[in-house]
Order: C-alpha cells, then sequence, then structure tokens
C-alpha cells in the first residue's frame, strides 16, 4: 500500500530529530456505526518521506468516522530509542464522500501532536 496517492494522506515528522518518520508502520480502521466496533480497513508503512498515500481509494473513502493507528512504539525502538508512547491513535470523522483528509503527525519520544492538514 503507500504508493498512489488517494482522497486520504498522511504525513509523520520526526519533531525531535527534525527527520520525516519513515518506515512507520499504521493501520487505517472505519467505525462500524450499527456494531460499535472498528474495522481494520489497510495497513501500511511511511515511506523514506514520513508519508503514506494511498491508504483507501476513493470508492472506499464514505463518509463515516475513522482512525489512523501508528505504532510509535515500534518507530522509537527500530532506532534504538525508548517513547512514552506505545501508538499514537487519531480519530477524525468524514463528512462527504468527495472529501479530501491529509492528517498530519508530529512526534517525540514524548509528546506528539496533530491538525486538520491541506
Amino acid at each position: 500500500m503507500c504508493s498512489v496517492k488517494g482522497p486520504l494522506t498522511t504525513h509523520v515528522l520526526n519533531t525531535g530529530d527534525g527527520v520525516p518518520a519513515a518506515r512507520m508502520a499504521l493501520s487505517l480502521h472505519r467505525l462500524d456505526p450499527h456494531m460499535t466496533v472498528w474495522s481494520l480497513v489497510t495497513i501500511g508503512t511511511t515511506n523514506e518521506d514520513g508519508r503514506c498515500p494511498g491508504l483507501i481509494t476513493s470508492d472506499a473513502f464514505t463518509p463515516g468516522m475513522y482512525k489512523i493507528r501508528f505504532e510509535t512504539g515500534q518507530y522509537w525502538e527500530s532506532l534504538g530509542q525508548s517513547s512514552f508512547y506505545p501508538y499514537v491513535e487519531i480519530v477524525f470523522t468524514v463528512s462527504a464522500a468527495d472529501q479530501s483528509v491529509h492528517v498530519p503527525l508530529l512526534v517525540s519520544r514524548y509528546s506528539y501532536s496533530t491538525y486538520r492538514g491541506s
């Protein structure tokens, strides 16, 4: 996955070292509104630029609640460092099928931040 741009993109930056967070595992989930459980949509890994385009196709990107789970603990461990957060989950709502959504994550070993990107 993570090769073709789609309606949902993400960009992870390692703010502690000032570099893209390359090779961070992540997963995309959609909330089933009837059962109130999360369903796995896809998994991916950030590229050398810290991006993971192509998480979902335009046809599959329907209105609803989604979350991206970033495996931050594994990422820091791969760099030989420890981290306070074993993972970060960002939950967001898609209100229209034709919506484009960019979900950036700024991460260090002891903090993280996100915002609605463009």
